[in-house]
């Protein structure tokens, strides 16, 4: 088993972003890689005032936005402005979801994990009160979700395999003592890449917790995936072969999900 990655947060660190923040009401982070949209990510705040930039592609409670840029298309995420309490402590204490998302996309990346190339962040705030956060990142050419498998816009004969490797990666991430605690449908991206190997990225990312992962807490983490018990058995496959795990257990301790036991569900899969 992978070592567990040591706090997200030191408390060095604690102490050095209350005083950047204190002081520094915008703040701009941009990986080195894409140093050249500096200017990009700190002009986020003004191109989001606009309806008019960046070609919308969801937006409810956070608003997501793509950017075509010198390095490519970007996706941009606009975080909702918490509630008071968090407005404080993001403000002086705590890392925002938009540096959070960064700097866990560049973890997951480090140990093999797949997860879209992550661009930078922007944060502002007003007086002492947190505001808006943006994070930017390269957008995947990954063209699935779990929800095409759920949908069966995946092909058949593909499925069993794209399952095994969610699971697999899920497994790669308790090894590694990270758990997503938003391991849902839509945050799942499937595809291939240019050899034909099955690629799993995750995104939605400010939820990652650290600490050691039980098998029994390993899979319940799967209780957001809607399956039949085909699609629970190719999933649970994935997971016990990258935990070294007994398949039986697995599917024994496998945690009541959104059923999809109709017939036109097991017909395809």
């Amino acid at each position: 088993m992978s070592s567990i990655p040591s706090s997200p947060i030191s408390p060095f660190r604690k102490v050095a972003n209350a005083l950047r923040n204190l002081f520094c009401p915008c703040r701009v982070h941009v990986e080195s890689s894409f140093s050249t949209l500096h200017a990009f990510i700190a002009t986020l705040p003004e191109q989001f005032a606009s309806p008019h930039t960046g070609h919308t592609i969801y937006k409810g409670r956070n608003e997501l936005r793509e950017f075509m840029t010198p390095q490519g298309t970007v996706v941009v995420k606009s975080f909702c402005v918490p509630n008071l309490v968090n407005r404080i402590a993001y403000g002086l204490l705590r890392a925002s979801k938009a540096e959070r998302s960064c700097r866990y996309a560049a973890l997951l990346r480090s140990k093999g994990i797949g997860s879209p190339a992550p661009v930078g962040w922007c944060t502002v705030r007003r007086g002492l009160l947190f505001t808006q956060s943006y994070y930017a990142s390269l957008r995947s050419t990954l063209p699935y979700t779990y929800i095409d498998l759920i949908k069966g816009n995946i092909p058949s004969t593909e499925a069993p395999d794209y399952l095994r490797a969610v699971g697999r990666i899920a497994g790669q991430l308790h090894n590694a003592g990270i758990i997503h605690r938003d391991f849902s449908r839509g945050n799942l991206l499937l595809g291939r890449d240019a050899e034909g190997h099955i690629q799993v990225e995750l995104v939605d990312l400010n939820r990652l917790r650290f600490h050691t992962i039980s098998p029994d807490e390993g899979l319940k983490n799967f209780e957001r995936l809607p399956a039949t018990s085909q699609m629970r058995r190719y999933m649970a496959e994935g997971y016990a072969h990258e935990r070294n795990l007994d398949l039986d257990y697995c599917l024994t301790h496998w945690p009541h999900t959104e059923e999809m036991d109709s017939a036109e569900a097991q017909g395809r899969l």
